[in-house]
């Protein structure tokens, strides 16, 4: 049980145990939509749930409030599982605990993210003490691989203008903007010859990666790209394969690449003597870079015709990667970035998948076509897909002008005004005509891992801040 002395947030933490024991991982939706089916039916509250197992639940305005905009309250159903050792999410609900001012799951993600949204909303839709407009709530499926539910979700059943996201981390944040999206990827066919000689084997690794939004200014370095550099620098080698990265929003932290050599020797001397260069250059923000010369057994091996070899090296070489644009509008926002997340030789064919981020829809479009472009250098198939459109600033919000009215008197001090350079759902909504949206939430910590707890103090303020806003949505 959360402990709790906060009489208003007791109902959400109830609410938000009850669906820690059901079974929620992204592309399980069914046990969760129905709880919220079930819950819409016992409080005798319209609903509808589409085949996307979206659920969207209709509450009435209270007295006073009739003649008030409506508002949408949003959050996702699903979350990132992720456990210590074996675990059986499809089966088993969490096993949660308090450790004083946290809650936290037993070696398990705990699911906050985005479980508080969902707490929080079905205990106002219960609630018949609580002064609010008429609420839309609306409960997406699959959010964390790909936004999916609510991109399937009919937009037309919702007559609200207006729409808090509860998806946010940071008690003193508002966030007002994020990243639109979309995937990019060059397949080119591969021809080999036979030649004679060592194999080598180089594998780059222990580079920090991380998430190619929110931490693609943080200098760090791509192995893939990294690979295109040691490549570029080396001499008298035929090239087996090359492979780094499984993710496309992510930058890879290590990248294996296998030669052909005829003086193996020689050829280690070399590449260590690069490595050992570069490894000093990029020391200050990759101290546990390192690399590993393996020579493996001799013989005769099917390497990338040299010519082919040649255009992988120039494409790895000039490949736009990292921090294209700086917003303009909002200080210390990265615009518009891209990550080559993915890069293999399998079979007959070269595969790179880059993922693509832009807080404008036009500069996202660009980039696109920029790769488009840059792609021509090979002969290759190209694709672009995946895009989810971004959630531009809007500087004369009505939502946002309230929530900072709010904020300011609930506890005395500004609210920081943010933009993040990756995806939230508030995307898929803006684009809506005449469409206001704000994305708030409390403090939480190590989400999508193992640590991830959630401030249950935190919880309880920005709760009441939420009834605050609704409270003052006349």
């Amino acid at each position: 049980m959360i402990k709790t002395n906060d009489i208003a947030t007791k109902r959400v933490f109830e609410i938000f145990e009850e669906i820690s024991l059901i079974p929620r991982g992204s592309g399980d939706m069914e046990k969760i939509a129905d709880f919220c089916e079930n819950f819409a039916k016992k409080n005798s509250l319209k609903y509808i749930r589409d085949e996307a197992n979206n659920v969207v639940i209709f509450k009435g305005a209270t007295k006073g409030y009739e003649m008030s905009q409506p508002i949408i309250l949003q959050g996702h159903l699903d979350m990132v599982c992720q456990s210590e050792g074996e675990f059986d999410f499809l089966n088993n609900g969490l096993e949660i605990y308090t450790d004083g001012d946290f809650v936290k799951a037993k070696g398990t993600t705990l699911g906050a993210d985005n479980g508080i949204a969902v707490s929080y909303i079905l205990s106002i839709l219960e609630s018949n003490e609580i002064s609010h407009p008429k609420i839309e709530a609306v409960f997406t499926t699959d959010e964390e691989i790909g936004l999916l539910g609510a991109k399937a979700l009919d937009k037309s059943i919702l007559t609200a203008k207006k729409m808090i996201n509860l998806d946010s981390e940071e008690e003193d944040i508002l966030t007002v903007s994020c990243a639109g999206g979309s995937d990019f990827a060059i397949n080119a066919p591969l021809s080999f010859e036979k030649v004679k000689g060592t194999k080598v084997k180089l594998t780059l690794k222990g580079l920090k990666g991380g998430h190619s939004g929110v931490e693609i200014h943080k200098g760090r370095v791509n192995s893939n790209i990294l690979a295109g550099r040691v490549l570029n620098l080396l001499e008298n080698f035929d090239l087996i394969s090359i492979a780094g990265g499984n993710k496309s929003n992510a930058i890879p932290n290590l990248s294996v690449i296998e030669f052909c050599v005829k003086d193996a020797n020689s050829f280690i001397e070399e590449a260590e003597k690069h490595l050992n260069i570069i490894k000093s250059e990029i020391s200050a923000r990759e101290e546990d870079f390192c690399f590993e010369i393996e020579t493996l057994e001799t013989d005769e091996f099917n390497v990338i015709e040299r010519n082919l070899r040649d255009d992988i090296i120039y494409l790895l070489t000039t490949a736009p990667n990292g921090i294209v644009d700086m917003s303009a509008e909002i200080e210390g926002l990265v615009e518009t970035s891209l990550n080559l997340g993915i890069l293999k030789t399998e079979g007959d064919n070269l595969y790179l998948h880059f993922a693509l981020r832009s807080n404008k829809a036009s500069a996202l479009l660009y980039l696109e076509k920029k790769l488009e472009r840059f792609s021509k250098c090979i002969e290759c198939k190209t694709e672009s897909f995946g895009f989810y459109p971004p959630w531009e600033f809007k500087d004369n919000s009505s939502l946002q002008a309230l929530y900072k009215k709010c904020f300011r008197e609930e506890f005395g001090y500004e609210t920081k005004v943010e933009a993040i350079h990756a995806g939230l759902e508030c995307s898929v909504f803006a684009s809506l005509e005449d469409f206001d949206c704000i994305s708030i939430g409390p403090s939480l910590f190590d989400v999508h891992t193992v640590k991830e707890k959630m401030s249950i103090s935190s919880a309880e303020r920005t709760y009441k801040l939420l009834l605050r806003i609704l409270r003052e949505s006349k």
